[in-house]
């Protein structure tokens, strides 16, 4: 079976549409650890990809607890971020736009599973000595502060 066969988002024809969130939780962060590549062993943010006729903060809260089992509240839209993988041929081996959002915890601890190595309620200021994906720091800061910054409603 080849790489691709394999993994059908490997070697894409357009780019793949995801969706992740930040749970924060008495000023901690939910990450898991990713189990597959192209992020193995990395903590990152929940999420994965949107399914046709979900909307993107569907899809955020929906990834969030089939990975670990919590249930959240959007907060709101953080940014976006592209990962872009090149194989050494220089072709496009993988490609995802990722569209972020912060949320309050309501419920759930985390589990781990299938595509959750590891639960881990970080200090999003204080990342130093977790093995993280590229561009988290920032994206939690952003995160944070759409936190600090809700509208009482």
């Amino acid at each position: 079976m080849s790489e691709q066969q394999a993994d059908p988002r490997l070697y894409p024809d357009r780019p793949f549409l995801a969706a992740s969130v930040a749970v924060f939780r008495d000023g901690k962060v939910l990450l898991a650890s990713r189990t597959a590549a192209p992020a193995a062993d990395l903590f990152s943010l929940p999420g994965g990809v949107v399914e046709v006729g979900e909307g993107l903060a569907e899809a955020a809260l929906r990834e969030l607890f089939e990975e670990v089992a919590v249930k959240a509240r959007i907060i709101g839209f953080v940014d976006h971020s592209e990962i872009v993988q090149r194989d050494a041929g220089g072709r496009i081996k993988r490609h995802f736009i990722i569209a972020c959002f912060a949320a309050e915890w309501l419920a759930g601890e985390g589990t781990t599973g299938a595509e959750a190595g590891a639960i881990l309620w970080a200090d999003p200021d204080q990342l130093g000595g977790i093995a993280v994906t590229k561009g988290l720091g920032p994206m939690l800061k952003k995160a944070k502060s759409v936190v600090l910054n809700q509208k009482p409603a």
